[in-house]
């Protein structure tokens, strides 16, 4: 197969897509910072189309939400009862074994000012980590490896992204998108780069293909024959490939950062079994990504935590569903986590002008607190002011 065929082969196909590839310029008297952060692991879950917080962590003993969700609200004999006030959906059962092992935090009210309920505005805006009236071209990871992760040894790729999608929070980094791993590994194994002239468009795309073989090489590998069992579907496919991906990379520089994606959570209609079927995926994902880190030793030195574009609005609608809405809470595992509650649950006395729930955690301190208390580097180029860090990490 020839070069320019195989470049048409990865474009048009879709299984895997390769953005910004651009090396990043690494910081002055970065190795020193970067070297005991280089073998931690981030692993974000996006929870596409704005998941529904209220009847996630559940304010059972709340009588208002009772009220505002008179059919959809979980019941309060169903809950499981983390606290005598808030407790989990039930399908969420798979991560009670890690908040009575103090590994998960439940970070609630997450939001931020001036919130937009649009899709694409809003998740670029906890995408690239800015404020609600500006744009930004990079993913607020990106910023991170250049502050947090400069000088550290020579990553296989800066970031894997496992699904469909673009990059996201990796907008502009060199990262890898997989929309089939497998696919992947088999087609990169035809691009080899080579020393060719030419224009600086044709020398670009040398360049990509390069890291594309690069970035193969360092993927491939026999499976690790785990014995975690892996929940079934894409979710559970995506989170056998990052387990595989961590496994591969061990006594190699490897890859820091990994996302993977979930949904859709956008329930606008018939809403409780829908967003039963998303928790129970996310919760086995969960436990199993666990299982399969705990295998390899790497549990330690891995983070994961959700993140999604906004919540759901405090009351339901009329076709038994939630509509856009504003804050919610975000889960944060992983065997250096501090596990408990952080931040303050929204007060369903207190709603805005609109009737959404008002944020009481702004979504940049999760990432300040990765990047100083995870990663050990001033917070402050990643999020552009101060934000107070969360303390769910133990330092």
């Amino acid at each position: 197969m020839q070069r320019r065929d195989f470049l048409k082969m990865a474009q048009g196909a879709g299984t895997a897509a390769w953005l910004g590839l651009q090396a990043p310029a690494w910081a002055q008297g970065a190795a020193q910072r970067a070297a005991g952060a280089a073998d931690r692991i981030l692993v974000l879950i996006e929870l596409k189309g704005g998941n529904d917080g209220l009847n996630t962590v559940v304010p059972h003993a709340d009588p208002l939400y009772a009220q505002l969700r008179p059919t959809i609200g979980v019941r309060a004999d169903e809950v499981i009862r983390l606290e005598p006030r808030w407790g989990l959906h039930p399908e969420l059962k798979p991560l009670v074994a890690l908040w009575e092992k103090n590994e998960l935090a439940i970070v609630q009210g997450v939001g931020y000012p001036q919130p937009n309920l649009s899709h694409f505005r809003s998740i670029e805006i906890w995408e690239t980590g800015s404020r609600s009236n500006e744009y930004l071209d990079d993913g607020w990871l990106t910023r991170a490896m250049k502050t947090a992760l400069a000088g550290g040894p020579g990553y296989t790729a800066e970031g894997v992204h496992i699904g469909g999608g673009d990059l996201g929070p990796l907008l502009g980094s060199r990262a890898v998108s997989l929309g089939n791993p497998e696919a992947f590994l088999a087609q990169a194994r035809l691009a080899r780069p080579a020393p060719v002239r030419g224009s600086a468009a044709l020398q670009h795309i040398l360049r990509v293909e390069e890291d594309v073989a690069r970035a193969a090489d360092g993927l491939r590998g026999a499976p690790y024959p785990f014995t975690t069992e892996f929940p079934r579907g894409a979710f559970g496919n995506a989170v056998r490939a990052a387990s595989e991906i961590v496994a591969s990379q061990r006594g190699k520089a490897g890859v820091p950062i990994l996302t993977l994606s979930l949904g859709s959570f956008d329930t606008h209609q018939n809403q409780p079994g829908t967003h039963a079927n998303l928790l129970r995926q996310l919760a086995e994902g969960m436990a199993a990504l666990r299982g399969a880190l705990m295998e390899i030793g790497a549990w330690d030195r891995t983070l994961v935590m959700t993140f999604s574009e906004f919540g759901r609005r405090a009351r339901q609608n009329q076709s038994n569903g939630t509509d856009h809405g504003t804050a919610a809470p975000q889960f944060v595992a992983g065997g250096a986590v501090r596990g408990g509650w952080y931040g303050r649950a929204p007060d369903l006395a207190a709603l805005d002008a609109a009737q959404n729930l008002v944020h009481t955690v702004d979504f940049r301190q999760l990432y300040a607190t990765v990047v100083r208390d995870w990663w050990g580097a001033d917070p402050l180029p990643v999020v552009r002011g101060r934000f107070d860090t969360l303390g769910f990490l133990r330092t």
